[in-house]
């Protein structure tokens, strides 16, 4: 079921038959952004991230909702949901979100859509009575920085990824939360 963020954003739900094309629109999606990233300019993570192997484990998972973002009738990036998903490291018991993955077209970027896409998360955990959305931000990445703290998010802890193809330097990420209510 297709859900309409507004007038020119909605989310079309991710299945296993168009696992492929989601496969081919990250192709073009995650490298424009994080290719420096990687000593192989993102390919192994795109090609085990997007696998369909993997996407079919991502899909089966429980509380998880994976849509393709679709701007104007065209999909333009991914957006996935793990409900009930617990803040690691964390004494506070709360009822959590992740965002898990949010990627949009770099040409796309000053559209309002992920602002109009977090905005839509934070009233529908409202709804469903969650206390905590929370993500994982790379540290290199300082407009993301800024993007979430203007939508209320704070540092929580941090991370380093194990990723053997990755630069040392761009390693660290951080998880972000915003409390709800």
């Amino acid at each position: 079921m297709t859900i309409q963020i507004n007038e020119n954003i909605s989310l079309e739900p991710i299945t296993n038959s168009t696992s492929n094309e989601l496969f081919h629109l990250m192709i073009e999606v995650y490298p424009l952004a994080y290719d420096y990233f990687w000593e192989d300019g993102g390919n192994w993570y795109v090609n085990s991230q997007y696998s369909k192997e993997n996407i079919k484990e991502e899909l089966a998972q429980e509380n998880a909702e994976y849509y393709f973002v679709v701007f104007k009738g065209e999909r333009i990036g991914n957006f996935r949901i793990l409900w009930n998903e617990p803040l690691p490291d964390t004494k506070e018991n709360l009822k959590s979100v992740k965002l898990h993955r949010v990627y949009l077209h770099a040409n796309t970027q000053g559209n309002g859509i992920g602002k109009a896409l977090l905005t839509w998360l934070e009233n529908e955990a409202i709804k469903k009575q969650y206390e905590l959305i929370w993500l994982d931000a790379m540290d290199e990445k300082p407009q993301a920085f800024n993007f979430y703290k203007k939508l209320g998010y704070q540092y929580h802890s941090h991370c380093f990824l194990p990723f053997d193809l990755l630069h040392d330097k761009y390693r660290k990420m951080s998880q972000l939360i915003k409390k709800l209510g």
